[in-house]
């Protein structure tokens, strides 16, 4: 059962880091593709009032009432849609809700997944293996345990959790087939590789499990390059992540996206005719300072990247008899009504 007042008061993670590279401002447009409770939500609504618009997107349909609760004051100017973020861009489309000022994607477990205990999310509750941020999606945890063939099975535990004893563990799961419940999986893990430091031994793969169950990835990747094309001029792209798979895929992106010629090393004359479409906002990766993690202990692990939208003569929606509407829209700000149209009309012939 979900904890609604734990959840409604809890502190999102580098809150005001996240604000400052979105860069709010008073009537801007904002999406949150990950609104879990509603925190970074309730601050983004409060620094862009008077004026200002968000669309909360979640997968998890119970996180999506409590942010509902928790946004209350601001419901005249929220939209909330329990949905995927690897469905962006059609949602956007859908709630004529482009261009934005900025999108934000926090990809950490929420509060409320994590405390749940009948979740399956976390092996600190006995509770049956599920993991699914969206309870109506037919494959679970249980299905991927008991069902993966076994070298599959032993790929996920390896490169979504990063975990080194990947074969041994996966060798007694399938031993102990059928597992049903987080408690019978992490007893099983501990034994098979026993327990060294402060960490406990199945949290790597319960990682991998929650990955492969939602294609957490895969969906990230789809995610970032939809949410490009719906930045605004100078629309701001901010990404919390919480591990290094995630992190590499953000920083590979976002890095590629802000260069020019993306051809490989040694060719002699750039033939990709790729621009940047970023820029990058913080070459550095933002952490929290000791304080928030002494604090907000799960947010130790937390890394903060961000970009800035660039519009060229390159963009889809641009072209040579553009161009003085495109000096329209950067001297005196991009939400028209001629624009918008003319996005729309290219997106809807993409």
């Amino acid at each position: 059962m979900v904890n609604n007042r734990s959840a409604s008061s809890h502190t999102p993670v580098l809150l005001a880091e996240a604000l400052r590279a979105l860069a709010v401002q008073p009537g801007g447009r904002y999406v949150d593709c990950t609104l879990g409770s509603g925190g970074h939500a309730l601050a983004i609504l409060e620094h862009s009032s008077p004026g200002g618009q968000l669309l909360g997107i979640d997968a998890d349909p119970f996180a999506l009432e409590i942010a509902k609760g928790r946004l209350q004051q601001y419901k005249e100017s929220t939209l909330l849609v329990n949905d995927n973020f690897v469905n962006l861009q059609s949602i956007c489309i859908k709630y004529d809700f482009f261009p934005v000022h900025g999108i934000l994607l926090d990809l950490g477990l929420s509060s409320l997944q994590l405390n749940g205990g009948d979740r399956g999310f976390s092996f600190q509750y006995d509770a049956p293996l599920d993991m699914r941020f969206d309870p109506n999606q037919k494959i679970s945890a249980a299905d991927v345990v008991n069902s993966t063939p076994e070298a599959r099975l032993a790929q996920i535990i390896r490169t979504y959790g990063e975990e080194g004893h990947y074969n041994r563990i996966t060798r007694e799961i399938i031993k102990e087939r059928p597992i049903k419940t987080t408690r019978q999986l992490a007893e099983l893990i501990e034994k098979s590789i026993g327990r060294h430091g402060r960490i406990h031994p199945a949290t790597k793969t319960f990682q991998a499990l929650r990955i492969a169950v939602n294609h957490e990835l895969e969906y990230l990747e789809s995610a970032l390059r939809q949410a490009v094309d719906l930045l605004g001029y100078e629309g701001r792209l901010v990404v919390i992540s919480y591990h290094s798979l995630e992190d590499r895929i953000v920083k590979q992106f976002m890095q590629k996206e802000a260069k020019g010629c993306i051809c490989p090393p040694g060719t002699p004359i750039c033939v990709c005719g790729h621009t940047p479409r970023i820029r990058l906002i913080n070459k550095k990766v933002i952490t929290p300072a000791e304080a928030e993690i002494h604090t907000n202990p799960r947010s130790r692990s937390a890394k903060l990247r961000a970009a800035e939208r660039l519009t060229t003569q390159d963009d889809s929606y641009v072209t040579d008899d553009d161009h003085a509407l495109l000096t329209i829209a950067k001297s005196r700000g991009w939400r028209r009504p001629v624009l918008l149209e003319k996005i729309r009309m290219a997106f809807l012939a993409a």
